[in-house]
């Protein structure tokens, strides 16, 4: 009996010695490859795998749950792990789609392309690069992407960027290693606060509209108004409701600022949400494909400087929504188009921001607006990659519709199945007030005046919620059939679920 509990013992000590050790291998002191230069391994128990990396470099792993970033001056390494088990998704598809971007042969030359094998996990190596950004310092040009596939659902991606030719990705992909999975990714809370300056007259109306204390709002879509207010005053009329927003689009075509319809609005009391969508309206894919890169490369630079100037010569407040629903590739300006690389985004949106600073627009709420769910689902793709930092941005947006079931694999969704688990990630990330930029509920598979009459129930549950703005339009399929009807006047039946929801008007 003592001999078996000593044999207990003895196993027991010797499986902590290898826990312990393989812990301590991942915490690492330095090691001294064959190439001399010093590494360090840094290890993600939560997604199972360890790396090592030069020395000089430094790890952020404040958003573990969805990437870890190795970094120094020249290099940065992006680390993301998924998991597409239950989806339709897998690592063939993943690879394919994720690196579709090298169609776009005017803006990408391919360097090279390999398979090959490391710790018998299959690896698809692609190298490329661009040309430089003239309006981004120490641009990272040069790029190589290794998909360490695990099994069909998993897979691992090292994204590499660079200021220079990338010598090292395959002693950092050889280095790769599975290890146990253990405990929960971080997903680091963001709290700076914007550094926006704004006039008396604008911080006014964020203090109206989005202090803490604030009720809840509505704007609304409708497409001739701020141009007109005719049908959007008799739709009022018969809803009992007057919308504080009205929303304007506006994409690069034509180049001109709105600055009519925005004095038309203020005339009548209304604030614009202003969408600038940075494409051409009506331009070939080669055009659209390239704009991003366009942008940063100084082409719309007067165009950007004059539109700043107008804006700042109106004056008066703007909720100013530049690039929206920008993890959707159906938008130009998604990474999806721009070698997966989120930071050309977040470049775009803060050159757009110091062009306003340095034309003293002080009268723009800055609101970001991601689309909820992404699309496509991948890590690379997260709607966090796009976040240009707390300080660049007032007002977080929240899109999500009840598409209706027009279209195969669309299903009915309540307000709180759209909202709920994004609203609850949304308070956990970001310490800023929330707007629904835009929404709807279509007619088509479900009961729409009930639907309308659940959402109004459980809205005050939202209250970092401050505004609300629904979408009044059809979307129309190929042959110009309705295939999703969003209007709040369709009937009614929805007109008084409407009329019964709305508060009353402050």
């Amino acid at each position: 009996m003592k001999l078996i509990v000593l044999k207990r013992q003895t196993l027991i000590s010797l499986l902590l010695l290898i826990y312990f050790t393989s812990f301590s291998f991942c915490l690492a002191t330095p090691v001294q490859p064959q190439d001399s230069a010093e590494q360090l391994t840094y290890c993600d128990r939560a997604n199972g795998y360890s790396l090592t990396y030069p020395s000089d470099m430094t790890v952020d792993d404040s958003l573990s749950a969805i990437r870890t970033v190795i970094s120094n001056s020249q290099l940065q390494i992006e680390i993301y792990y998924d998991n597409f088990s239950g989806t339709a998704s897998n690592t063939d598809s993943y690879i394919s789609y994720s690196n579709a971007f090298m169609k776009n042969t005017k803006d990408h030359e391919l360097l090279d392309e390999k398979k090959f094998t490391v710790h018998n996990l299959s690896v698809h190596l692609l190298k490329w690069k661009r040309a430089k950004l003239a309006r981004v310092d120490e641009d990272k040009n040069y790029y190589a992407s290794a998909e360490i596939v695990k099994n069909n659902n998993e897979v691992y991606t090292l994204f590499f960027k660079s200021t220079q030719p990338i010598t090292n990705e395959q002693a950092i992909i050889e280095s790769f290693r599975l290890i146990p999975k253990e405990g929960t990714g971080q997903l680091g809370r963001l709290v700076h606060p914007s550094i926006n300056a704004l006039n008396a007259e604008t911080q006014a109306v964020y203090d109206q509209f989005f202090s803490d204390s604030a009720p809840q709002r509505w704007g609304i879509f409708e497409k001739t108004s701020p141009k007109s207010f005719a049908y959007l005053n008799s739709l009022e009329k018969k809803l009992g409701y007057k919308f504080d927003v009205v929303t304007r689009y506006q994409s690069l075509t034509g180049r001109y600022f709105p600055g009519e319809d925005l004095k038309n609005a203020y005339a009548n009391n209304r604030l614009v949400q202003l969408t600038m969508q940075t494409f051409l309206w009506g331009a070939s894919a080669e055009q659209n494909q390239s704009i991003m890169y366009d942008i940063l490369n100084g082409q719309y630079d007067a165009y950007l400087n004059d539109y700043a100037k107008q804006l700042k010569a109106f004056g008066h407040p703007v909720l100013f929504r530049l690039n929206n629903e920008m993890n959707g590739d159906w938008c130009w300006y998604s990474a999806y188009y721009t070698s997966k690389d989120t930071d050309i985004y977040k470049d775009v949106w803060r050159y757009i921001y110091r062009i306003f600073q340095d034309n003293g627009v002080d009268n723009v709420l800055w609101v970001w607006n991601p689309h909820s769910p992404s699309d496509p689902t991948f890590q690379w793709n997260h709607y966090l990659m796009y976040y240009p930092g707390d300080e660049y941005v007032d007002i977080i947006g929240l899109t999500g519709y009840n598409n209706g079931t027009y279209y195969p694999g669309e299903k009915w969704r309540s307000f709180d199945e759209i909202y709920r688990k994004t609203y609850d990630e949304y308070c956990h990330n970001f310490q800023k007030p929330f707007m629904i930029t835009e929404f709807g509920s279509s007619s088509i598979g479900g009961d729409k005046p009930a639907w309308i009459h659940d959402m109004f129930t459980v809205l005050p549950e939202y209250n970092h919620i401050k505004l609300f703005v629904w979408w009044n339009a059809t979307d129309y399929d190929v042959n110009g059939h309705p295939a999703r009807i969003y209007l709040l006047d369709e009937n009614d039946a929805t007109i008084a679920a409407f009329q019964q929801g709305f508060p009353p008007h402050s």
